[in-house]
């Protein structure tokens, strides 16, 4: 992990830093080309659709495992708290109401759930590949195999983290008589470092071709980033300017929720085009190839 790291500053220190006007300016021009703003639109639409079978399915999972019964509340708070910049006590409230309502749902129902949860993942696999410019698909069953995998230990990774978070808070709010400012330093630096693995693990596993880890973990980074500077720029926005609420009144949550969704996606599919743009500039005769045939 050190000698990744240190290959990483090597890349910025010798490659990225003094070419970065020539990857700014492929960025730029592949960002226009792909239309992000367009799939974002896209991507944003369909998960609006999916948010509530998704979760469902995701605390379905989570429930069968009783080590973390009680991870739920404290993975659904440190969620909204840390990833919805506003309204997430009233999503919060929506959203029990429509698990709980979807919870009585019998099995054909819940099978339908399954099915469109599968389909947001489908979507997001169908984007990043665009991106990619991956001509070759997966195998059928290994693409089924893939996105299984993501409904299935995606929440028992979130829940191992959030119980890893907790435990290191558990201990910061410990030693915070011996080192001042250490509680509160985790408290900030937890959510960047959990976005940062997430968006590193989406562009290295999603797209159908091989990614360097140094290029993944620069568009993570930037992604990151992009993610707290929006969330900030949003919730301030939603704050000062109560334009939604004024309009839409109780039912404000929903286009609120919709546009952060929207952001929230600009954001992922710009890190994935910077992370191809620094592989294509650095490297232009190492282009992502697809990794299996039909």
């Amino acid at each position: 992990m050190i000698e990744t790291f240190r290959q990483w500053m090597a890349l910025m220190r010798h490659q990225l830093i003094p070419q970065f006007p020539a990857i700014a300016r492929y960025f730029v021009a592949r960002c226009a080309t792909d239309k992000v703003t367009v799939s974002a639109g896209h991507l944003a639409y369909v998960s609006l659709l999916s948010l509530v079978p998704f979760i469902m399915v995701f605390f379905t999972m989570l429930s069968a495992f009783p080590a973390f019964a009680e991870v739920r509340l404290e993975l659904q708070a440190f969620i909204l708290n840390n990833f919805v910049p506003t309204s997430g006590d009233v999503l919060e409230k929506y959203i029990n109401e429509f698990v709980a309502n979807a919870s009585g749902m019998g099995a054909i129902g819940i099978a339908s759930l399954v099915v469109v949860a599968l389909l947001l993942i489908m979507n997001i696999d169908k984007t990043l590949n665009t991106i990619w410019r991956t001509e070759k698909k997966r195998p059928k069953m290994f693409t089924f195999a893939v996105y299984w995998m993501v409904i299935t230990l995606g929440p028992i990774m979130m829940g191992s983290s959030v119980l890893v978070s907790s435990y290191l808070l558990g201990i910061a709010s410990y030693a915070e008589g011996y080192t001042l400012g250490l509680d509160t330093l985790l408290l900030k630096t937890v959510p960047s470092i959990t976005s940062t693995i997430g968006f590193l693990i989406l562009y290295m596993l999603v797209p159908n071709a091989r990614v360097k880890f140094t290029h993944a973990l620069s568009g993570a980074i930037l992604a990151t980033f992009l993610f707290g500077l929006s969330k900030k720029a949003f919730a301030y926005y939603v704050g000062n300017f109560p334009s939604y609420e004024m309009i839409y009144g109780a039912l404000a949550v929903i286009p609120i929720l919709f546009v952060w969704i929207y952001l929230s996606w600009i954001v992922v599919l710009v890190g994935a085009e910077f992370t191809c743009s620094i592989q294509e500039v650095l490297a232009p005769d190492e282009k992502p190839q697809a990794m299996a045939e039909e």
